[in-house]
């Protein structure tokens, strides 16, 4: 549904743009809408179970840009944290929380209300409450967590200016976030498990410029 929205939202700011001015050096813009996490995960073999699967989670979404020049930006990215249910062998076993600040360097084509963009930048993920729930402690697992991460970020988007303030975008992030899983199964450690979470990110929003 996400993806639908985001390219429904591209299609009609493509129709509807006409050629006036757009972004400016000095520009400050403040965005916030929906912001979906839809992990692209593999990982190791889990006690000869299989793969761990991360589940997708949508939020609130923050970013803040500032326009260096009429074309090139830089951007943050936030969110109110996302929590994610982890399986394995089609069974939720656990629960983690994390937020992926992510800092872009943003180049904005033409110079109309309609402004395509991309992006490279840094990602750090940042895990707490990682947690087994009850068919996890079931299967005597405990003491999960997973280490923190730093990893590349890719992004395209579309800002479409409603007028000199008020703009509406659509955004996709690939982010690379990589973790290492440790917990103790039967109360004895093993060995760690490598899971690369590397979601697709997508964002629809309204931003104000000032």
């Amino acid at each position: 549904m996400m993806k639908k929205t985001i390219l429904s939202a591209a299609i009609v700011t493509l129709l509807a743009a006409p050629a006036l001015a757009g972004h400016e050096a000095g520009d400050f813009i403040v965005r916030t809408g929906v912001i979906q996490v839809a992990p692209d995960e593999s990982s190791g073999d889990v006690l000869g179970l299989g793969e761990l699967s991360v589940d997708e989670d949508t939020q609130v979404g923050l970013n803040f840009t500032y326009m260096l020049t009429s074309n090139w930006a830089v951007e943050v990215l936030a969110a109110t944290p996302f929590s994610h249910d982890v399986s394995v062998a089609g069974m939720d076993v656990a629960e983690v929380t994390h937020l992926p600040p992510t800092v872009m360097a943003q180049y904005y084509f033409g110079q109309g209300k309609f402004r395509p963009y991309v992006g490279a930048g840094v990602n750090y993920t940042l895990f707490w409450d990682e947690e087994f729930n009850g068919t996890g402690k079931s299967l005597e697992l405990s003491d999960l967590e997973l280490d923190n991460s730093v990893g590349l970020a890719a992004q395209i988007g579309i800002d479409y200016e409603i007028n000199n303030d008020w703009l509406v975008n659509a955004s996709i992030w690939y982010i690379d976030i990589g973790t290492d899983v440790d917990f103790k199964a039967g109360g004895e450690s093993v060995d760690s498990i490598s899971l690369d979470i590397d979601p697709w990110v997508y964002m629809v929003s309204v931003g104000y410029s000032f």
